[in-house]
C-alpha cells in the first residue's frame, strides 16, 4: 500500500468516519498492508483523542466460580473442569482494602467482577453501598461486571456513583452459539443498553482466538460503534485447561494479528478507550510495547483468572515507551517503588493462587 492508503486510514479515525467492510478486512488480512505504517496511522487517532496516557485498570475478582453460565472460554463457567480457587462474595473490608492497593498501585479504575448470571436486588444494593463507600475513601473510578441488568437495578448502580457497567459482547452475534447457550447476544446487547439508557458509561469488548472469522470481529467493531461504547476492552483468549474451548476450536493469534486487531478497532472508535487486555503477553511476546501505539489502556497485575507481568514490568514498558499514566500519582515514583521491590521476574500465565485472588485475606481474621 503507498502512504496515500494510511493517510486515509488516519483521517477517517481522526474525523470519525466509518470504515467499508472492504477496508476492514485489508486492515485484517491484506499482505499489503505493512505493519509499521498501520500502527503509526492508528497512533495519530489515538494521539488526538488520548495523548500519550495509558489508564490503568486493576481487575478485583470479587466472586470465584459458582456461575450457572457455560461460556465455553471462562474458567469458572459450570461446563468448567479449570482448577480454580471458589470463593463467595469477599467481605466488604477486604473490598476496601483491594481498592485502596489499586489507588496505590497507580490504577486510574478499580474493576469490580462479579461471577453470576446476574445479581438479585439485595446483591445490586449491597454493589451500591460498596460503590459509595469505595468513592467515599479514594479517588479512584469503578467499573463493575455483575452480569444481566434491567434498567431498574442499572439506575441504582448509577444513583451510588458508578462509573462504567463491564459487559462484553465477547464475539460476533452469528458466532454466540458457538461460545454460549446459557444466555444470548441480545441478552449482553439489552444489558448494555439498560447501562446507557441511565447515563452510565459502557465497558465492552471482545475476545480474539475463538475460532471467529475476521468478519465476526469487524462485526464486534462496528457493533461498539453503535453503542458508542466509551471503553474497549480487546482481549486475546489464554487458553485454559479445563475449559470447553479445545486447542483445536481456537484460531492462531500472531503478534501482527493482534496489532491489526488493534489496530482496525482504534480506526472504528476514534474516541473509545481501547485496552490491550488479557492475553497481551502472550500472544504480542516481544512485540507488546507496539500495542500502546493503537491502545491507550491496559490491566496491571493480572486478569481474571490469570497471573500477568509484575507491575514492575508494565509500568517500566509504558515509562521506556515515552508514555505516561493517568494518575494522581507519579509514574516515576511508582516505578522506582516497585522495581525497589525486585519482583520483576514474576510471571505470567500460571494460574492465580488464593493468595493473589485475596491478598488482604489475613487480615480479616
Amino acid at each position: 500500500m503507498n502512504r496515500e492508503y494510511y493517510n486515509r486510514l488516519a483521517d477517517s479515525g481522526l474525523n470519525e468516519h466509518d470504515l467499508s467492510n472492504e477496508t476492514c478486512q485489508e486492515i485484517l488480512s491484506s499482505s499489503r498492508i505493512e505493519l509499521l505504517p498501520l500502527l503509526n496511522a492508528a497512533f495519530e487517532v489515538r494521539q488526538k483523542f488520548w495523548n500519550k496516557d495509558v489508564t490503568i485498570h486493576i481487575i478485583n475478582n470479587a466472586q470465584n466460580g459458582h456461575c450457572p453460565e457455560d461460556c465455553h472460554y471462562c474458567a469458572q463457567a459450570k461446563t468448567s473442569q479449570a482448577g480454580i480457587d471458589e470463593y463467595p462474595l469477599k467481605p466488604d473490608e477486604e473490598i476496601f482494602a483491594e481498592a485502596k492497593a489499586a489507588y496505590e498501585s497507580g490504577a486510574f479504575r478499580y474493576c469490580m467482577v462479579f461471577a453470576g448470571r446476574g445479581p438479585s436486588q439485595r446483591r445490586v444494593e449491597h454493589l451500591a453501598r460498596l460503590i459509595r463507600e469505595i468513592k467515599s475513601r479514594y479517588p479512584i473510578q469503578i467499573c463493575v461486571s455483575a452480569g444481566l441488568l434491567d434498567k431498574d437495578k442499572a439506575k441504582i448502580l448509577k444513583d451510588a456513583g458508578l462509573d462504567r457497567l463491564n459487559h462484553n459482547l465477547n464475539t460476533s452475534q452469528p458466532h454466540y452459539p458457538n461460545i454460549c447457550t446459557t444466555h444470548t447476544y441480545a441478552d449482553r446487547l439489552n444489558t448494555l443498553q439498560a447501562a446507557k439508557n441511565v447515563g452510565i458509561e459502557l465497558c465492552s469488548g471482545l475476545i480474539a482466538g475463538m475460532g471467529e472469522k475476521d468478519q465476526d470481529i469487524i462485526e464486534v467493531a462496528k457493533a461498539l460503534r453503535e453503542l458508542k461504547s466509551e471503553s474497549i476492552p480487546v482481549n486475546f483468549l489464554i487458553p485454559i485447561e479445563g475449559t470447553q474451548l479445545k486447542p483445536t476450536e481456537i484460531s492462531e493469534l500472531n503478534p501482527e494479528y493482534c496489532l491489526r486487531i488493534l489496530c482496525l478497532y482504534r480506526f472504528l472508535n476514534p474516541r473509545a478507550e481501547i485496552r490491550v487486555a488479557a492475553g497481551r503477553e502472550l500472544h504480542l511476546r516481544s512485540m507488546e510495547v507496539l500495542a500502546l501505539y493503537p491502545a491507550n489502556s491496559l490491566f496491571l497485575q493480572g486478569y481474571l483468572n490469570t497471573k500477568g507481568e509484575s507491575r514492575a514490568k508494565t509500568l517500566r514498558m509504558i515509562k521506556d515507551a515515552g508514555f505516561t499514566i493517568k494518575s494522581t500519582l507519579d509514574l516515576d515514583g511508582l516505578l522506582a517503588k516497585e522495581e525497589g521491590l525486585g519482583l520483576e521476574g514474576e510471571n505470567d500465565f500460571e494460574m492465580k493462587e488464593f493468595k493473589d485472588l485475596r491478598p488482604h485475606f489475613q487480615s480479616q481474621k
